[in-house]
């Protein structure tokens, strides 16, 4: 099962193992952590989901699709490693993941 680590706006930081096939997101909400609102359920239409991904977890996931740039070219505090967390599907090889939940998911 891989694990994500949710680096918190208030510098907390929580590991979680997330079944393999559920997303950044399912693992954040189902296990009621702030940050990630998830407002659209996983649907890819409301950014409040965004997170950075760091430089060594990202190799894990691909390109975002182009639905998934088109929203984050409009978030405040957009950067070249933001995806949005409903987006990156776990599998069972990966190594632990880390994401960085931003501060401007709407909470």
């Amino acid at each position: 099962m891989p694990t994500v680590v949710y680096r918190l706006p208030d510098g907390t930081a929580h590991s979680v193992d997330v079944p393999a096939g559920q997303t950044v997101m399912d693992g954040s909400v189902r296990n009621n952590l702030p940050g990630i609102v998830a407002e659209c359920g996983g649907s890819c239409s409301c950014a409040t989901c965004h997170v950075y991904v760091e430089d060594e977890s990202a190799a894990a996931f691909g390109e975002p699709s182009m639905e998934e740039q088109d929203l984050l070219e409009f978030l405040d505090g957009s950067r070249s490693c933001s995806r949005l967390a409903c987006q990156l599907v776990l599998n069972a090889e990966m190594e632990p993941i880390t994401v960085t939940v931003a501060q401007s998911n709407g909470s």
